[in-house]
């Protein structure tokens, strides 16, 4: 049932390592590199397929940085983020393993939660750092920290002392960001092990278009200055590296935090589109235009990968009458949006560019997961994976010289903790509804402003032909009840499996709580 994969595996560090294997050691398309490429991978908080004009030409603003990226390089169509929501998607990009596998069956966590990451579990960046790669990460972690604390609850945060399990013990040399989603406190800024600045002050609640929530706050800390600050970080570190004399190669991570709410353009995009939120967007734009052109003026540009996404899909809390307005889709077709099992919460813009490596220009509607990166790392430097990394993680190597996909299948998770699985034009939801806040759903968003859906009158699973119906509009459960059967056996074996891969089962794996993972233990037969 699981597809072949050309290719060794052992050393699921690699996943960002994948992202920087594009551009380290030996290289993809068997010509010795002068150097290990650079890597510097970009990563968008809540942006929408949609929000990008390349991937939507009747997008009510233009993104042309985003489009000069994807001239320049590969731009894939059929890509997916791990999870319709951030803090799991992000785990599996760094790891090549779906979050779901582990304690994280719904949900996120918050800025106050313990570190994620299992202890021993290699990263992308521990991996680049071990093959002599100077790694840093700047922006939203959204993974936990291990904090000195005297008690559990948020009050009795310790901020004068080191917190541990953060980047920094994770394969990362430097580090500047916040701990969680910018609407999310605390609101200090950590700086390796350490907050800059102890919070003093509280915040209140805000309503919207800015959307965060209220807790403690550092003096100096200013919403505003945060984005501003992340792309200033990582300019300074490029020209760093340009001029480092220590020969070392470089993994640059930029987690952006935005459009995510609270959506707070400066005053040099406010009122550069119809929306606040596409200002926003413009904003972001903007950022990866700053940091492509500092590639450029520096001379990194011929040896460094640039890979750009998103996290998820666009979130129902900013905007939507507002979209409506002005004729602005930001799912550009696909139903729903971040949260859900539909295509709206996970097929995000996936956009890879390696000057003289990858042809400029190139599309692919190769099915792509997030968490390949590591395993495409992988194989690029001839190494395999270590048997605890990258269980769910397949090689795009082969699409980037223009060959076919290795990858067949990939899990879709949702804000509920639902599933789905995807073999070819063929998804199957093993639920009856969105799995998360759009309808038909128990919990709607409260910014879509619908009634809550009674799911016991709907048919319990849906199937969808993505080629003839990519908006997911006419479910074929009951027409093909052989393929619904297939791939829900198929979904069940890799959940049991620990593993989505070739390879031994994980130990454990198959002892899976059923209900936590919101599966319906008598399907299939």
């Amino acid at each position: 049932m699981i597809p072949p994969r050309p290719r060794p595996r052992r050393c699921w560090c690699r996943l960002l390592a994948a992202l920087g294997v594009l551009g380290c050691a030996a290289t993809a398309w068997g010509e010795e590199p002068a150097s290990r490429p650079n890597l510097v991978y970009i990563y968008a908080d809540d942006l929408g397929i949609g929000d990008v004009s390349s991937y939507n030409p009747r997008a009510a603003w233009r993104t042309p940085h985003l489009d000069r990226l994807a001239a320049e390089g590969m731009m894939f169509t059929d890509a997916h983020s791990p999870s319709a929501l951030c803090t799991p998607s992000r785990y599996a990009v760094l790891t090549g393993r779906y979050a779901w596998r582990d304690r994280l069956k719904r949900g996120v966590v918050n800025g106050y939660e313990p570190s994620l990451l299992e202890p021993g579990r290699p990263t992308l960046a521990s991996f680049l750092h071990d093959q002599g790669y100077t790694t840093a990460v700047f922006g939203k972690w959204h993974l936990g920290v291990n904090w000195a604390r005297s008690g559990p609850g948020p009050e009795d945060v310790d901020f004068g002392r080191p917190f541990g399990g953060g980047p920094t013990t994770l394969g990362f040399e430097r580090f500047l960001g916040i701990s969680a989603s910018l609407d999310m406190p605390p609101y200090v800024w950590l700086r390796d092990d350490r907050v800059e600045e102890i919070p003093t002050g509280t915040i209140g609640d805000s309503p919207p278009p800015k959307l965060w929530r209220g807790g403690p706050i550092a003096k100096h800390f200013r919403m505003e200055d945060v984005q501003p600050r992340l792309v200033a970080e990582a300019r300074m570190f490029l020209a760093e590296r340009a001029t480092a004399r220590d020969g070392r190669p470089f993994f640059l991570y930029l987690a952006l935090a935005a459009p995510h709410t609270p959506v707070l353009p400066t005053a040099r995009f406010a009122g550069s589109t119809p929306t606040a939120y596409g200002d926003f967007v413009r904003q972001v734009d903007a950022d990866v235009g700053a940091l492509l052109a500092a590639i450029d003026q520096l001379g990194l540009a011929e040896n460094t990968l640039v890979v750009f996404s998103s996290d998820n899909g666009f979130a129902p809390a900013v905007g939507v009458p507002e979209h409506a307005r002005v004729g602005h889709d930001p799912s550009a077709g696909y139903r729903g949006f971040k949260s859900d099992l539909f295509e709206g919460g996970h097929r995000v813009p996936f956009l890879v560019r390696w000057k003289g490596r990858i042809k400029a220009g190139s599309r692919s509607d190769a099915l792509v997961g997030q968490l390949d990166l590591l395993a495409t790392c992988a194989e690029l430097i001839g190494a395999e994976v270590p048997d605890r990394a990258g269980e769910d993680s397949f090689s795009f190597l082969p699409v980037l010289r223009g060959g076919k996909p290795t990858r067949q299948t990939l899990v879709n998770h949702s804000g509920e903790g639902r599933f789905a699985i995807r073999e070819g034009r063929w998804k199957l939801l093993l639920w009856p509804g969105s799995g998360g806040w759009s309808v038909p759903t128990p919990t709607p968003s409260r910014w879509l402003e619908v009634p809550a859906s009674d799911l016991s009158k709907l048919p319990p699973y849906q199937l969808y032909d993505l080629e003839a119906d990519p908006g997911e509009q006419r479910n074929l459960a009951a027409e093909h009840p052989e393929i619904v059967r297939r791939l829900g056996r198929l979904l069940r074996e890799q959940i049991e499996r620990g593993r989505s891969t070739p390879g031994p089962a994980v130990p454990g794996a198959a002892t899976a709580d059923w209900p936590e993972l919101g599966w319906r233990a008598d399907f299939p037969p």
